[in-house]
């Protein structure tokens, strides 16, 4: 019966699309899976439609719930995985998260902190440069930054940030060199007042990410990278909520106080160091070697 109506329904499975009468055939059949398996009853089934139109309606311009949703799931991973095989040395990828939004232009070197988390919170100093997978410098790649707050807020999450705060695109010089100034993320929870907090609490699963900054970059010739970096010795690095800590993305932050270290960052405090280098693919790189 069930493989009856399976067939049925595959049958009608048409249009001019080749790729989308492959992926609707694939969820089709695993759908009728996944109910041959689990028999839900009605109301369990109505409960789950009702579960995504509620994601839905958590749904903004500023918050994708469904994005959050498919992060915790560890699906946003999974799809960055298949999409981002690369050559050895690239950097790898990693989710982009719910909360990107346009940043502001800034010179390296400039705060990318104007809110109240500036007096609160360790400042941090972030450099680095841009290389392809040979370590040669980039000049002209454009990083897109975004971090939480010491609180572990976004500036769309909070009305005691300006909108972006702790946002920047940066340009890298004619050595591939980036930096700026900061406060140093922390561990947060994603939002637990839609339905990816429902669904976790739920399942007995915390919601916490480790402390990370996000960046996307962009090189002529290059392939786009989206990733994060982390900070080493973060109790949440082994079981981040969206799992997306990747080894190579871990950074040690390095304490630095003495006047000399002071001068040559232009800080007034002492601060944590974050140095980090990111390897671009080459934009024609595919199936093992560029074309």
């Amino acid at each position: 019966m069930a493989e009856d109506l399976l067939g049925q329904v595959l049958a009608q499975i048409g249009g001019d699309n080749p790729r989308l009468r492959e992926v609707i055939t694939s969820l089709t059949t695993h759908l009728h899976g996944f109910v041959a398996e689990v028999k839900p009853t009605e109301e369990e089934w109505l409960a789950g439609l009702n579960f995504l139109v509620e994601t839905g309606r958590w749904c903004t311009p500023r918050r994708n719930e469904f994005i959050l949703l498919s992060d915790m799931l560890g699906l946003t991973t999974a799809v960055d995985d298949v999409n981002h095989v690369g050559p050895e040395g690239m950097t790898p990828s990693s989710v982009e998260g719910p909360f990107h939004s346009p940043a502001p232009p800034r010179e390296l070197g400039a705060w990318i902190s104007h809110g109240p988390e500036r007096q609160r919170a360790t400042s941090a100093v972030v450099h680095g440069r841009v290389l392809d997978t040979d370590g040669t410098p980039i000049p002209g790649a454009v990083l897109d930054l975004w971090q939480a707050n010491d609180t572990g807020l976004y500036d769309s999450q909070d009305d005691s940030q300006d909108d972006g705060n702790l946002r920047a695109l940066l340009t890298t010089g004619a050595d591939g060199a980036y930096w700026f100034r900061s406060i140093v993320p922390s561990s947060y929870p994603v939002p637990t007042d839609g339905t990816g907090g429902k669904l976790l609490t739920a399942i007995g699963r915390h919601p916490m990410r480790p402390a990370h900054l996000h960046v996307r970059i962009t090189a002529d010739g290059y392939r786009p990278l989206t990733t994060h970096v982390f900070l080493a010795g973060d109790p949440y690095l082994d079981s981040d909520a969206a799992f997306a800590v990747k080894d190579e993305l871990v950074v040690e932050p390095v304490r630095r106080e003495t006047e000399a270290d002071l001068r040559r960052w232009q800080m007034d405090t002492p601060f944590e160091e974050l140095e980090f280098d990111f390897h671009l693919a080459p934009a024609d790189w595919k199936d093992g070697a560029a074309q």
